[in-house]
Order: C-alpha cells, then structure tokens, then sequence
C-alpha cells in the first residue's frame, strides 16, 4: 500500500489521522501494545504507557509499509 499521496495538505493530514486511529482502536494494536507493556515493566523502562505506545504504532506502520495493509500480531 505505501503511503497515501492526497492532492491537498489538509485532506493529507485528515486521512492519516484517520487511518491511524483506525489502527490505534484495532484489537490487534491494543493487544501488542499491552504485550509490550508488559515486557517494558519487567525491564524496569521509563515511560512504559508511552513508549509501548509508540513502539506499537510504528511495528503497525511498518507492517504496512513492508507489506500492505495487513495486520497480523495474533499473540494476544
């Protein structure tokens, strides 16, 4: 899929933004990212909630730059 290319700045941002709360409300994110909370306390890392967040979206925004739009962290 690539990165969607939109015609104005506004309309851009706008479908990004939606496309990443699409993922951010995905069971699939929820799961990986409270996987990665987890994994983060146990290493004693600061800012757990929030670097699992990011860690999270960015595995999700890679996935789809790689290989599409497919989401598939099935370990929850």
């Amino acid at each position: 899929m690539g990165y969607p290319k939109f015609d104005s700045p506004e309309e851009e941002v706008k479908r990004w933004l939606k496309h990443i709360a699409l993922i951010c409300v995905s069971e699939e994110f929820q799961c990986l990212k409270r996987e990665l909370e987890s994994l983060y306390v146990k290493s004693n890392m600061d800012n757990v909630r929030i670097a699992a967040f990011q860690d999270a979206l960015y595995a999700f925004l890679a996935q789809e730059d790689d290989e599409g739009h497919t989401y598939q962290f099935n370990s929850c």
